[in-house]
């Protein structure tokens, strides 16, 4: 069963329950971002919020490698890097998550990561927002930091492009953590030392791509740094209303554009010099001009370059150009209006040209099926703004010039047209009644039969009053042929009408029979809708049901391949945990006999220590003793020649050195004696010193 939740679906992934997350701009719709290697969905905990929102990457069978775990496994401790916090990623595989890849096979090595809040810088540049000088400068530093964080470490993207970097600091969400002003995504085919080289390597996006050196894919410590270059010089200039103005659409390079001198390459560079000085303007110049990437300027000395910036400088740039930014306002706004005249499909067409060359996968086809059915669904709901933005999502992953970027173009370009009408000044203004072309014809056709009658009338009565008698008959003849031409007129009048109504109701069958025929054309185009969809629908069953054996057959030769790599993995997990043991049983052994052998050289240097310390202390007390002996003669001297203070000081020298070492002097000769004999002639003097 494939993967297509709805809004409020629960899926329970390492037993923390999640809900499928509803798309912003369409509701009913789940909140999915197709890319080029799968389809993102966002989850959000059931028993939290949503800044606890998880992204949910569900890769095209393509891109579903096993190696992913391992990948993810180094990728985990990048993730403290500033803007790198989707590299904390959890995969799906069978031995965790088999419950939920058996109901959903599509899930197999999908990844589990945080979701960014925010836009995207491929958002800000499409909707033209203009930026103050402050947000631009924030958001080149901190992409600049990253960038550098990432090339001391000997990492790099290697996608680097306006969709896959996030700005999470334009987010409506208030982001709680300490979340960077930037976050890169579609980290998988991130360049690293011990990272494994991906199968497919991209080229780089257009508007992006250094062509001058880019031809089999990207992958390489130095990738990042020209695509890197041209989005600081993107954000930087994004404050410059000229700037924004001259962007060729979904990026401000046209691809055909890039390393080539052009106009819009001249504009960037003398914006960044007015704005913001030379240095950054050499940097770009440098990346610009550049034959290989590892000549390109590093992201270390953008943000050299940008921490000695100051904002004060793009102000008065800003201010000294306002005026002319006014005088010029007449011919910006014929601009503009020129080109949002013009189809979106044409912006597209080149930008997707080379995706379009590639072949579609069956899971791909299916999801752009599935999203062209939604939005037909949304039109007939009379959703036209959901409508025209799933329209826009699917326009990416349609083959260049087929039938269906054609319907889908014709599709954009209605329900633009419906959402921004313009006043239609081809319409015929209508005609008051007294004006119309009939009534003048009606009104001259009676003023002259009216007008030829009135001669007639007058010549007779001037015959009446001169011949009253002789032509009273002529006279009635006269009157009567008076009658008959006034009789004639008003036939004439009559008939006139009559044609007048005959023509009105000749135009009404005629608009009748114009009503009928665009009744019958709509309930022609009804039916050729109703035909196409019941196509469309026999084409998207075929399409499942070939996708659903695709799917088997994967599964069924992973299956395969898993269990022979599973069976050569645990031979060598048995040969690497054997030699693994040998080591360190060598090491062990080595490590013991080396403390044995310090600590043998350790009591024999103490015992050492021991002697020579003995050897000391006997040498000290021998000599001691000699001094005992001294100071007890000099001080029997002394008394036998009355010399009473002197022989007080050398018997309390005796005392004192005696004190010293009591308990060994104690029991040596007669020392002991002479120490008794000393306390008895201290404590009186009178008392006389034996001859010892």
């Amino acid at each position: 069963m494939s993967f297509q939740p709805n809004p409020g679906d629960e899926v329970v992934i390492n037993d923390i329950a999640y809900t499928i997350g509803q798309h912003p701009a369409a509701p009913g719709l789940a909140y999915a971002q197709a890319g080029r290697q799968g389809i993102v969905y966002q989850l959000i905990p059931r028993n939290g919020s949503i800044h606890g929102s998880k992204a949910l990457k569900v890769f095209f069978p393509k891109f579903r490698i096993p190696a992913m775990v391992y990948q993810s496994e180094h990728m985990e401790s990048y993730s403290e890097l500033p803007g790198l916090q989707v590299c904390k990623r959890d995969v799906l595989t069978p031995e965790r998550n088999g419950a939920l890849i058996g109901k959903h096979p599509d899930l197999l090595y999908a990844v589990l990561m945080p979701w960014v809040q925010g836009q995207t810088w491929f958002d800000v540049i499409s909707d033209q927002r203009q930026l103050t000088a402050e947000e631009s400068l924030k958001l080149a530093r901190a992409l600049a930091g990253t960038g550098s964080a990432m090339e001391q470490r000997g990492l790099a993207h290697c996608d680097m492009s306006a969709p896959n970097v996030m700005i999470p600091f334009f987010s409506e969400v208030e982001n709680l953590g300490k979340t960077s002003a930037v976050e890169l995504v579609d980290v998988e085919q991130m360049y690293g030392s011990k990272m494994d080289r991906p199968d497919a390597l991209l080229a780089g996006s257009p508007g992006y791509a250094a062509h001058r050196t880019v031809h089999s894919g990207l992958w390489s410590s130095y990738a990042d740094r020209f695509a890197g270059a041209v989005i600081i010089a993107e954000m930087l200039s994004w404050s410059d209303p000229v700037i924004v103005e001259k962007a060729w659409g979904e990026s401000y390079f046209d691809q055909h554009e890039m390393q080539t001198v052009s106009e819009r390459y001249y504009a960037m560079r003398e914006s960044l010099e007015k704005r913001w000085g030379s240095k950054l303007s050499d940097l770009f110049i440098r990346a610009w001009e550049s034959h290989d990437l590892s000549s390109c300027p590093t992201f270390g000395e953008w943000y050299v370059a940008l921490a000695a910036v100051d904002v004060h400088q793009a102000h008065a740039a800003a201010a000294a150009t306002s005026e002319e930014e006014v005088a010029e306002q007449p011919d910006a706004v014929n601009s503009n209006l020129k080109k949002s005249s013009e189809p979106a499909s044409e912006t597209t067409n080149v930008q997707e040209g080379n995706n379009s060359q590639t072949q579609q996968s069956p899971d791909q086809e299916a999801v752009v099926n599935r999203l062209f059915l939604q939005a037909r669904a949304l039109e007939d709901e009379d959703k036209p703004a959901a409508a025209l933005e799933v329209y826009r999502s699917l326009y990416h992953f349609i083959p260049h010039n087929s039938a269906m970027q054609m319907e889908v173009e014709a599709a954009i370009k209605e329900l633009d047209a419906k959402l921004h009408p313009k006043e239609d000044t081809s319409k015929p203004v209508p005609v008051p009644f007294y004006r119309s072309k009939k009534f003048m014809i009606s009104s001259a056709v009676l003023i002259v039969l009216l007008a030829g009658t009135v001669p007639t009338v007058k010549i007779l009565a001037d015959q009446a009053e001169v011949k009253q008698k002789e032509q009273l008959e002529a006279t009635r003849l006269a009157e009567v042929k008076a009658a008959e031409d006034a009789e004639a007129a008003k036939a004439a009048a009559l008939k006139q009408q009559e044609e007048q109504e005959k023509q009105k109701a000749a135009e009404a069958a005629k608009l009748d029979a114009e009503e009928k025929k665009k009744l019958a054309e709509a309930k022609k185009k009804e039916s050729e809708a109703k035909k196409k969809e019941e196509e469309r629908k026999a084409l998207q069953a075929k399409y499942d049901k070939q996708a659903k054996y695709e799917a088997y057959l994967v599964k069924q030769e992973q299956q395969k391949k898993e269990a022979a790599k599973k069976a050569q993995q645990e031979k060598y997990d048995k040969q690497a945990k054997y030699e693994a043991y040998l080591v360190w049983k060598k090491e062990n052994d080595a490590k013991l006999a080396k403390q044995e052998a310090e600590r043998k050289a350790a009591a024999e240097v103490q015992r050492q220590q021991e002697i020579a310390r003995a050897a000391a202390l006997k040498k000290k007390r021998a000599e001691n003793v000699v001094t005992l002996i001294a100071h007890y003669n000099k001080t029997y001297n002394a008394q036998i020649g009355r010399k009473i203070e002197n022989a007080e000081s050398y018997a309390r020298d005796f005392k004192n050195l005696y004190n010293t070492d009591a308990a060994y002097f104690k029991g040596v000769g007669k020392v002991a004696a002479r120490m008794s004999a000393i306390n008895k002639f201290l404590s009186n003097n009178s008392y006389t010193l034996p001859n010892l």
